[in-house]
């Protein structure tokens, strides 16, 4: 019996050991994203730099080191540079992914592990990265659409659109999708850059053209800032609410406050920087599959919770 108790003592002494000498294991990854130049990039930053802080903690022999850049010249230098400092893994969301991909290309062909976030390029295969982690942006236009047509189902409706690209197309279309087969009027659709300053002169524009107004759409949580500034500007009663997305700490902390004009917003988090990042480190600490796509869902964020997706310490 006492052999047997031993002998079960120093399987269990092995077992700590191999775990031990897993969280050591000398990993270092690279971590290159956009500089904060406006809100949600100053998300993405503050997530990498916090999750990368926790999984130092976690992981005694992890080693993250943390870039940003504000275009696509810097970012590929950025690259580069962190290539020669011998990383085990590259996390990027590129400024613009079509210029960089020579340079996220060449940090794969030699045996890193890519995780390529948010912004894809033209070809988003294996030949690029082993892990794709992004939003839903068909999914956050037709879940704002979706809640539209169920809360005001005859309401007229202004749109303000991102910019002119496939990823504000990918939105628009979903929206198109949310609403369909309803009495909800589309009154105009307009760009206001995910700017919300623009945003704030395109409202304007709508307040002056059309007396009645029941929902403005917007796709970005930077816009709404600018839309309602306007609202308040123009002492309108008439629009009802705003629904907009990516879930800034500004509009999901007036969900939960019960802010009538924001009774919602759509998920396009920032911190899925620090998604791509954890899963990274699973590759290496947690020795489980981690490849192909993993897309995160457009949640609607309501008052009931709301709370689970509050940074009060985020920039955004």
């Amino acid at each position: 019996m006492r052999k047997g108790l031993m002998g079960i003592a120093a399987v269990a002494m092995m077992a700590l050991t191999s775990v031990a000498h897993a969280e050591d294991k000398k990993v270092t990854i690279g971590v290159s994203i956009p500089a904060a130049d406006h809100g949600w990039t100053a998300g993405v930053v503050f997530h990498a730099e916090r999750v990368a802080k926790q999984l130092m903690e976690k992981h005694p022999g992890l080693n993250v080191i943390v870039k940003t850049s504000p275009d696509p010249a810097s970012q590929a230098n950025a690259v580069q540079d962190l290539e020669t400092q011998g990383i085990d893994a590259l996390v990027i969301l590129p400024t613009d992914p079509d210029p960089l991909v020579n340079a996220i290309k060449e940090v794969k062909g030699k045996g890193t592990f890519v995780a390529l976030v948010d912004r894809a390029p033209s070809v988003n295969d294996n030949s690029v990265r082993d892990l794709y982690v992004a939003g839903n942006n068909p999914a956050l236009g037709q879940v704002a659409g979706e809640y539209i047509k169920a809360t005001t189902p005859e309401a007229k409706v202004v749109v303000i659109r991102g910019l002119p690209i496939p990823i504000d197309q990918q939105r628009q279309d979903g929206f198109d999708q949310g609403v369909a087969d309803s009495k909800v009027e589309i009154l105009d659709r307009q760009y206001g850059n995910w700017n919300r300053d623009d945003a704030f002169k395109v409202m304007q524009d709508y307040l002056t053209k059309y007396p009645q107004i029941d929902v403005v759409w917007c796709q970005d949580d930077d816009m709404a800032v600018g839309v309602l500034q306007a609202i308040e500007q123009a002492k309108r009663t008439d629009i009802q609410y705003v629904v907009a997305g990516a879930g800034s700490k500004e509009m999901i902390k007036k969900v939960m406050d019960g802010d009538k004009m924001i009774p919602v917003d759509v998920l396009y988090p920032p911190a899925m920087v620090g998604t791509a990042l954890e899963m990274t480190a699973a590759n290496f600490y947690g020795q489980v599959p981690v490849r192909g796509t993993y897309t995160i869902d457009a949640t609607l964020v309501t008052k009931d919770n709301a709370k689970d997706f509050y940074f009060p310490d985020s920039p955004f």
